[in-house]
Order: structure tokens, then sequence, then C-alpha cells
């Protein structure tokens, strides 16, 4: 009876594969994300040797990630607490307070007068994305404008929300620094009131920051031009070890009367990476102000994750509210932003001492996480293969990733790859250093890598 009234409704009973629709045939694989298919690499590669310069995250010297004395004492009187629904509104605010009080100073008038609207947020990523909705939802036809170039998720961020973005110029490719005239040219000449995203500190990719001179003379421009400025905050402490001195930029924008966004990420300053806790704050006039647009960003996160997990929100407010613990941070992010700073000193002195004609004085320059060598995609390339060094196409080192054991060997296959003159090897003649074959296991089989100028005691 059930066979015959299908067939009288015309529907097949057939279960052939072949004429089964499948719904996602049409899905094709998403372009990797070139930092994660950094990472990718690396851990795909045998040598027990290979080095990871990709990974924007700290290491210790020896190279392994550390977890901060602070994020353990904070944790020790966090790990009791029960994460009661009665609570957690509470633990929300008070980071919301006390990031605000980082970034914009705790005792600057917004603080006071509570002209902010804030919310937490999945690390710096969500706070970008919640803005970008904010943006798109409340300013439709407007553009979103990024330094060229920027970090490689910017674009996909605010792309998802259909924001259209363009570029003004801040990397100079000839002396590695900050290219000012082009980027005033730029900020002169795009339509005010246009949105812009900016890094205050440690720039990610390039490491190149504006001087506070630079910063005051960007402030005053956007003033006349009445341009939004967005801060993307996600290595606070890394440029200069100090939290303050790195909120400077910030602060001359907060000086000079501007509204200003302001994406906040502790994973990297606190070591918190898997926990993804940010925050997402935006200046305003006055409270009522800050309570309409506080409403509208809660609705936006609430479409999209609800609320974040509460466990790195507690120990970030923690960390920041409890005088003790917040001053052994501020020493353990000086110990991370000087390790970097040595790291960079060793690696340009070492590519120097090799007798490189090229100009490395940029290593030491720039500041922060990132050094953005110079290196062609075809020299990263050449790193990877022959010496399993892994970076990101467009020549960013991971300064963290570089340690008082590897900098020789990196110095020396740098200099390898970038060598004017390809007759003449000098790698292979360093008497410090031991020379020797290793067999490195792959699917295939098994091949001879020189491990060239590798200290085996690495």
């Amino acid at each position: 009876m059930i066979i015959s009234r299908f067939l009288r409704r015309g529907i097949s009973t057939s279960t052939s594969p072949t004429r089964r629709r499948s719904w996602w045939d049409h899905v094709t694989p998403a372009l990797k994300d070139p930092i994660n298919a950094v990472t990718d690499a690396f851990l795909a590669d045998p040598c027990p040797y290979k080095i990871n310069l990709g990974v924007g995250a700290y290491r210790d010297d020896e190279g392994k990630p550390v977890v901060l004395q602070c994020v353990r004492e904070a944790e020790g009187k966090t790990g009791a607490t029960n994460f009661l629904e009665s609570t957690s509104t509470a633990i929300s605010s008070k980071l919301v307070e006390e990031s605000a009080k980082l970034i914009y100073g705790e005792d600057s008038d917004v603080i006071k007068e509570r002209r902010f609207a804030g919310i937490p947020a999945l690390s710096g990523t969500g706070a970008c994305r919640i803005f970008a909705e904010f943006q798109k939802q409340f300013y439709p036809d407007s553009t979103i404008y990024f330094p060229d170039p920027t970090w490689s998720n910017h674009r996909n961020i605010w792309g998802d929300a259909h924001v259209p973005d363009r570029t003004f110029h801040y990397y100079h490719p000839d002396s590695k620094g900050l290219n000012f005239v082009a980027l005033m040219d730029d900020v002169k000449n795009a339509p005010d009131g246009s949105f812009f995203l900016l890094q205050p500190c440690a720039h990610n990719p390039t490491g190149v920051d504006p001087t506070d001179e630079q910063w005051l003379e960007i402030s005053s421009l956007f003033k006349v031009k009445n341009h939004f400025p967005f801060f993307d905050v996600a290595y606070q402490g890394f440029a200069s070890g100090d939290v303050e001195r790195d909120a400077q930029a910030i602060r001359i924008f907060l000086e000079d009367g501007h509204s200003i966004g302001c994406a906040q990420s502790f994973a990297k300053n606190m070591g918190l990476y898997g926990h993804r806790v940010g925050c997402l704050s935006i200046l305003c006039n006055d409270k009522i102000q800050a309570v309409a647009i506080k409403s509208q960003l809660k609705q936006i996160s609430n479409t999209m994750y609800g609320s974040p997990p509460i466990h790195g929100i507690s120990l970030v407010s923690k960390i920041l509210s409890n005088p003790d613990i917040k001053a052994l941070w501020l020493k353990e992010v000086k110990v991370m932003a000087t390790r970097i700073q040595r790291m960079r000193a060793t690696l340009r002195e070492a590519l120097e001492r090799l007798g490189s004609p090229l100009n490395w004085q940029h290593i030491t320059n720039q500041v922060g996480m990132f050094c953005f060598s110079g290196l062609t995609r075809a020299e990263v390339d050449q790193l990877a293969k022959e010496f399993h060094i892994y970076m990101t196409h467009d020549g960013r080192i991971s300064m963290a990733g570089v340690t008082t054991k590897n900098v020789d060997y990196v110095a020396r296959a740098i200099h390898e790859v970038t060598a004017s003159d390809r007759d003449i090897k000098i790698l292979h003649n360093i008497g410090a250093y031991k020379v020797n074959t290793d067999i490195c296991s792959t699917s295939l089989g098994t091949k001879k890598i020189r491990a060239r100028g590798m200290n085996l005691a690495l």
C-alpha cells in the first residue's frame, strides 16, 4: 500500500547513489590562512632541527610556550570560584573596566566619566569582527582603510561583514621603515569621515611604528578630516616592554578629542592564546550614548556566540585588578620584550659578522614580535626547503622563535640565501659549527639532509 502510494505520486523509490542528491559537492577547500599554512608545513617536516619563525605567540629561550607566573597566581585565586550565572556578569564587567583603564589610562576622563561602551570578546579577532558588524549596521556605505601591509586576517574579518576595504601606504620596502609622507597623503586624500584601522604598537607584520611626533601629526590630520580611528591592540607591551608606553598613540588621539574604537587581545602579552580573551570598546559622548552602543554591541555578539567562556575572562580580570599580580605581570611583560629585543640585536650582529653586503639595521629598528626581513618569496621557500626554517612568504620573522641556540644557524641560513655570489657558499666552512649528515624520515622513505652549520647541541 505504501509503495503504491509513492508510485502514484510519481516519487521514485530508487536508492541508487547516482540518483541521490548530494548537498555539498559544490564545496571546495578554502584558501589556507598564510600563517596556519606555515605551521602546517612546519609540522609536516620530519627534520629534528626544523625552526618555526611563523607563529605570533611568545616562546622562551628554549623555544617553548610559557605559562606566566602571574597567570598561575591568578589561577590559584580563581580556581575555587563557582562560575555561576549570577557572578559571570560581574566578572565580565570587571574585564571591560580594567581593559579600558589599561589602554585609555586609569586617570583619564573617559574612565572617570564612564564615557565608553565595552564588551568582552573572543580575543582581538572577535573584537574586530564585532566592530566590523557594528560599522556595517550603522554606516552601511562605509569603507575600512587598512595599512599596507596589515595582518592577513583583517581583510577576512571586514569582508565577512561585507565592509569593502582599501589600503593606505604604510611600509616602505626600500628603507624597511615607515612611508610617512605617502601615509599622510593617503589620509588626506581619503573621503572625509572614513574609517581607518591602526595598530598603536608593534605593528603586525612589519614591526614598524610611527614615532610620537608622527602620531601627533597623524592625529591632527585625522581631526581635520573627521576620520574614525579603530585601533587593533594585539601586542601591548611587546614594543617597548612598558604597557603604558605602548599605549601612547591611543593617548595622543584621546588627548586630541577623537572618537575611538579599540580591539584588545590578551593572547600574547599574558600568554593566554588558547583562552581567547579580548575586549572591544568604543568611546562615547556621554553615559547615555554608552548605554545605547553597548546594547548594540551585545546584540551583535549574542547572534554570533553569546558570550565568551568565563574562565579566561576571570584570569585577565584578576591579573589587571589585583595590584600584586598586576605588578608581577608588568615585570614578566618586560622580560618577554627584552628577550625579543636581545634576539634582534644578536641576529643583526651575526649577519654583520658574516660579512653580508646587505643592510640589516632594520632588524633592530623594528619593534615588537615581528621583523619584516625583506626576504623574497623565493628566499623564504629556499629557507624552508634547504634549511628547514619556516616563515610566512612575505618574509615576516617571528622573533619569539629565534633563540640563543638557533640564532647563528638562522643568520647563516639567511646569509646563504641572500648571498649575491652564489659561487661563494660560506655556510659549509664555518669551523665553529659542526657540519653533519642526518637522516630524516619522510612518508616516502628516508632522505639525507645536510644539517648545514647546525649546532648539534640544539
